[in-house]
This record gives C-alpha cells, structure tokens and sequence, in this order.
C-alpha cells in the first residue's frame, strides 16, 4: 500500500539541492536563479501531479536556467542555481510567508502539498531551501574576501497570460529601496524601441523575506531583480541569447567608473 504524500519521511535521500557555477569572486557578480529547476525526487512522486503541470510556470522559471548559465559564462562570475521545483518549497520567500509551500498554484492543486504539516514543512526547509541560503550566503562572502562588495543579479522568468489578461512587457526590472543598477538597466533595455520594458512589472520588488530582502538589502549590496516573459525564451537557443544580450549590457554599465563606483558605494554597511 502506498503511504500519504503526508507519511512521507524522505530525509535519507540523497540530495543536491543547489547547482554552483564557479566564476571569479572578485568580479564581484553572484547569479542567482531561484527557480531554476522543476525536478521533484522520486519519493515524492511529483507531489500527485501530471507531469504536464510541473512543465508549466507553477513548477520553475522557464528559460531562466539557460539564461542564467549563459550570463555565467559571458560575465565569468560565480552562479547558483536551485535544483529542485517550486512547488516543493520556495525558496524566493521567507520561511514564515504563507506562499513558501504552495497547495494551489494558478488553477492547479497540488495533492502533496494539500495536506501538509508543519514537520514535513520544516523537512524540506532543511532539505532544500536553507542549503541554497547557505550557498548564496557563502558566495557572497568569497566575494567580500576578495575584497569586493558584491552585486547580485536575481534572474526570473513570468508568464505571458495571467488569469486571462495578456502581459505586454518583454522584460521587468524588480527593485526595492536600491533602484540605481535596475534604473540604469532599465534605461538600456528601453534604448530599443521594439522592448516594452516593465519598471517593477509585471510584479513589485518590495517582498519581505524574499532572496534579495534577505542576502541584498539586509546588507546594503547593490542588486536587481530581472524579468524575463516565458514566450520569448521558451527554448535553450532563445534563454541563451537572452542570457548573452543581459550579460552584454551589464558588462557595459559596470564598465562606466561613475556606474560601478555608485554600486559598490555602501548603502548599509
């Protein structure tokens, strides 16, 4: 007999949580891409899910991965990215937030979530989301121990249609408290006139308790949140020249002295 999605004691699992790209820490950049994956370990059974549901943006950031690695490459700076679904836990939310295990998710309710208590809350916490927080918060200081104070970059992806209503922009610059490196990124995606660029769209970037609240803005280090419309970067070719084209923009704003001084300036520290 099969236990209970909520019987479930999946602790003795092997796990790697978190997949880290090196790059150079005194670049000073550190990748982050919250929603990279939507694997699910087998004892969990895809949370009672067709695996068709976990495809969809309820399970991972579509396209973000590819981005991601490719502005890893392009920039040489370190990456990390989750290796585990959404839906398992989030870890872009605080552990208190009411969201960090969803049981209903744009339509779709999630058997395994649906019944879930605090224990099996608290295991995937360990499991999952404090070794990706213990990963950025390790960067983050090779990167200070290089002497360097770091900026990080929060790569994400959003769906096209959101309860029926089609969503214009192409690419939405998040910011909260320290707007200096989203304005400047803004002002250069909009140099092309065929962008709708989204100044806090498609959602604020005020969330309390999210990955930039805690590893950026607690700590007075520069950051953005970037955007990217799931349509546009759907398959591996089109995320990686995403990936290239952000890469290349952000090269040329930190290239300008005025710029990368202004981001390294301390705004908490």
């Amino acid at each position: 007999m099969t236990a209970p999605f909520d019987a479930l004691t999946p602790d003795t699992a092997p796990d790697h949580p978190v997949t880290q790209i090196p790059g150079d820490s005194a670049s000073g950049i550190l990748l982050l891409c919250d929603h990279a994956s939507n694997e699910i370990p087998p004892e969990y059974r895809d949370l009672g899910l067709p695996r068709a549901e976990l495809e969809r943006h309820i399970g991972y950031d579509i396209g973000a991965a590819a981005m991601t690695k490719a502005m890893a490459e392009t920039l040489r700076a370190p990456a990390l990215l989750t290796n585990f679904s959404r839906l398992l836990i989030d870890p872009n939310r605080g552990e208190d937030d009411p969201t960090l295990v969803m049981r209903l998710s744009d339509g779709a309710v999630v058997p395994g979530n649906k019944n879930i208590d605090q224990a099996e809350i608290d295991r995937r916490i360990r499991r999952f989301y404090r070794p990706y927080d213990r990963a950025v918060k390790a960067a983050l200081d090779a990167s200070r121990a290089a002497g360097v104070r770091p900026i990080i970059i929060s790569m994400h992806s959003f769906t096209p249609i959101w309860r029926g209503k089609p969503r214009p922009w192409h690419a939405g610059i998040l910011w909260a408290k320290d707007g200096r490196l989203s304005q400047a990124l803004i002002e250069a995606l909009r140099s092309d006139p065929a962008l709708v660029v989204g100044d806090n769209e498609p959602y604020n970037g005020a969330l309390t308790g999210d990955v930039i609240d805690r590893h950026a803005l607690e700590h007075g280090f520069s950051n953005t949140l970037i955007e990217i419309r799931q349509d546009l970067i759907a398959v591996p070719e089109a995320a990686r020249a995403w990936g290239l084209r952000l890469a290349s923009i952000l090269e040329a704003i930190l290239r300008d002295p005025i710029h990368r001084q202004d981001f390294r300036s301390s705004t908490g520290l």
